[in-house]
């Protein structure tokens, strides 16, 4: 932790205001900083002792995440929760997790877009028309032959 971020850290505990827009965010979004107990915060050698705590946790999860990605498991969402974890005490990734709340609303809105929704069923439905044309001409030439079992 740096000089910088201890006067961020302590602008947000006094409430003085001068930690600006960047610190606080925008309506509705909670102010950066950690979110550990007050009495961790006042003693700086426990502060810290709870930060890297919090980032050997989070680490775990995000890593237990990455493992789950190749593996049946929810991946992605572990390595979110990892990220949340870290976020209880670290500015990056609060900030990283925000990107993400926002690029993820823009893509579900723009899902929603008629113009996207009928596109996709249009492919949809060509992908399902040409699947079952493929599954017709098999089971018309083989019969119900499983694929390993056909011979010429």
């Amino acid at each position: 932790m740096n000089a910088e971020s201890d006067r961020r850290q302590d602008a947000a505990a006094a409430g003085d205001g001068t930690q600006g827009e960047a610190q606080n965010g925008s309506a509705g979004e909670p102010a950066l900083g950690s979110r550990a107990p007050h009495f961790i915060k006042r003693s700086r050698p426990l502060h810290l002792s709870w930060q890297v705590g919090v980032f050997i946790v989070g680490l775990a999860v995000v890593v237990a995440g990455i493992i789950m990605l190749p593996l049946p498991g929810p991946g992605w969402l572990v390595i979110f929760a990892g990220m949340a974890i870290w976020a209880t005490e670290f500015v990056w990734a609060q900030l990283v997790l925000r990107w993400t709340k926002r690029k993820v609303t823009e893509a579900a809105q723009r899902a929603l877009d008629p113009r996207v929704r009928r596109r996709n069923i249009i492919i949809t439905v060509t992908g399902l028309v040409i699947a079952g044309a493929l599954i017709g001409v098999y089971l018309w030439k083989f019969g119900m032959a499983m694929p390993w079992k056909v011979h010429g």
